[in-house]
């Protein structure tokens, strides 16, 4: 049989790794709660129409779908918002408004795996219902900004880039471009960054066929606009169209209110983002690091009609996504992720069989009181337990001989610095407990 292994682009998690994905995950839903979020959780197997009824039949390349025993396309979920757009619109008459859920799970596609990008990652989605002022965008970017800083790092390793596509609607307009085109557009200025001047030529020229406005023009001026980077700079190129002043003046409100919450210094204007994905219908942003490559961290924007279109009330939305592998890296790199020893509070090393019952009975109740503990499931010398004890990660021994027993005490060893304690027995969970938060100072006579 030859040598078996993970599959393309999955990872397995050992247990120091899988420490490291749980602190991701703490912070993520620290973050999350702070804001008033709720968390839920959808299927990891849907229907294949969810996904093609929001995204289009192309989807269906980048899915791990097949038919299942009973005849159904099914496919594991490539993203979550389409089950909670399903799971929102089922019993949104009777939620309060605004709804504010998040999720943490892991999402499946298939695609060629590279740096940055695997066919199975975690993924933090956060989104908020029911609201369709700028206040919901504001405070969607703002819980985006803050499960970055929760990790440690600074306004200055990341920038989130905001957008929008009612603007360049609007725009767009101002061009000659209808509303049903200004997609196809848009798709192209998505490709501003990396495609050559020839690439975007046949693009626009491709994408207003049969409309009667220069495309040359519509590529110059969409350059234009893009190469806007602040808020007066939006004004100046708004002026004397009033459908562009008025949003501007939602666009006023959003910046005050990041500012108001000390987040200037990471946020930026920059039409350049607008998401390739059409169901997004005005904010759009996403969160780069700075310096280094430059990686996408995040993304998301306002999203009003989806809730509709699979069937629930017209609601509308507002959300981002966050995985986990471009955020670890960026971490790794900004020695951002704590040294994990994922060993217990304390291990009992037990010498001899005449303390073997006593022990057990104290571990018992550390354990009920709430302590990870571990012991020796084998007599040993104190030597080797030592050893074992702090192979495991325990910073405290707690040492049982039969003459500790006889006395009712037990012994507290610090693996760090070798000092000693003793503690009686009939009140070892409170000066335990006293040694996690103070010390080995806590039980030293």
């Amino acid at each position: 049989m030859s040598e078996a292994r993970t599959l393309p682009g999955f990872r397995e998690f050992y247990p120091e790794d899988r420490a490291v994905i749980g602190h991701i995950f703490e912070v993520w839903r620290s973050a999350c709660r702070r804001h008033g979020f709720r968390e839920w959780e959808p299927p990891v197997l849907e229907p294949l129409e969810l996904f093609t009824e929001k995204s289009g039949e192309e989807i269906v390349r980048q899915l791990f779908n097949f038919e299942d025993k009973g005849g159904r396309k099914v496919s594991l979920r490539p993203e979550m918002t389409p089950s909670l757009a399903r799971m929102v619109g089922a019993r949104a008459n009777g939620m309060p408004k605004p709804i504010r859920w998040f999720a943490i799970g892991e999402n499946y596609r298939y695609e060629k795996p590279q740096k940055g990008r695997l066919r199975a990652f975690y993924q933090l989605n956060a989104d908020l219902l029911g609201e369709a002022g700028p206040s919901a965008d504001a405070e969607i970017i703002a819980l985006c900004a803050e499960c970055l800083l929760g990790f440690g790092l600074t306004q200055s390793d990341f920038r989130i880039r905001i957008s929008d596509r009612t603007l360049w609607f609007r725009y767009l307009a101002a061009l000659g471009v209808s509303e049903d085109r200004a997609g196809q557009v848009l798709a192209v200025v998505d490709k501003f960054e990396r495609g050559t001047p020839d690439e975007l030529t046949k693009a626009m020229t491709a994408a207003l066929a049969g409309v009667p406005v220069d495309p040359a023009d519509v590529l110059r001026g969409s350059r234009k606009f893009a190469a806007a980077h602040s808020f007066d700079e939006l004004t100046r190129l708004a002026s004397g169209d009033e459908a562009m002043q008025s949003r501007l003046v939602e666009w006023r409100h959003l910046l005050d209110a990041l500012k108001a919450m000390g987040l200037s210094e990471c946020v930026t204007v920059d039409l350049t983002i607008v998401r390739g994905l059409a169901y997004y219908t005005g904010f759009v942003f996403e969160a780069f690091e700075t310096g280094g490559e430059a990686r996408a961290l995040a993304g998301g924007g306002r999203y009003d009609a989806l809730v509709a279109r699979l069937g629930g009330p017209d609601l509308p939305a507002v959300g981002f996504g966050m995985g986990d592998v471009t955020l670890r890296d960026l971490l790794e790199l900004r020695g951002r992720l704590p040294a994990y020893v994922d060993g217990p509070d304390f291990y009992a090393l037990i010498l001899g069989e005449n303390a073997r019952a006593a022990a057990l009975e104290d571990v018992a109740a550390l354990r009920r009181a709430g302590f990870r503990v571990e012991y020796n499931l084998r007599d040993g010398k104190f030597g080797k337990l030592a050893q074992a004890a702090e192979a495991a990660g325990a910073k405290y021994g707690v040492i049982y001989g039969g003459e500790e027993v006889a006395r009712g005490v037990a012994k507290v060893r610090s693996f760090v610095d070798r000092r000693e304690g003793v503690v009686p027995r009939a009140d070892i969970v409170p000066a335990l407990r006293a040694v996690l938060e103070e010390g080995i100072e806590a039980v030293i006579p």
